[in-house]
C-alpha cells in the first residue's frame, strides 16, 4: 500500500497541514500545525508527515505504520 504524505508548510504568516496540495487545516503558529499533522497522519497509516521550515525547506519527517527495517534493497 502506498504511503500517504502529509505536509506542514508555511502559508504567509500562518502554517497549513496539506495532503496532495489540498489544505486540511490552517494554524497561526507551527506547533499546533505539527500536532494536527501528526494526528491526521497517525489516523491514516501508512503515512508520512513532512515538516517544513519557514523558508520551505524540509526540517524533519515522521513515518507512521509499516516501515520495514532494514529497508529492502
Amino acid at each position: 500500500m502506498a504511503r500517504k504524505v502529509y505536509r506542514v508548510v508555511p502559508a504567509g504568516s500562518d502554517w497549513q497541514v496539506t495532503h496532495n496540495g489540498r489544505v486540511l487545516s490552517t494554524h497561526h503558529t507551527k506547533p499546533p500545525a505539527v500536532s494536527a499533522g501528526q494526528a491526521v497522519a497517525k489516523a491514516n497509516q501508512p503515512s508520512q508527515l513532512v515538516v517544513h521550515r519557514a523558508d520551505g525547506t524540509i526540517e524533519y519527517e515522521y513515518t507512521y505504520g509499516d516501515d520495514p527495517f532494514p529497508p529492502a534493497g
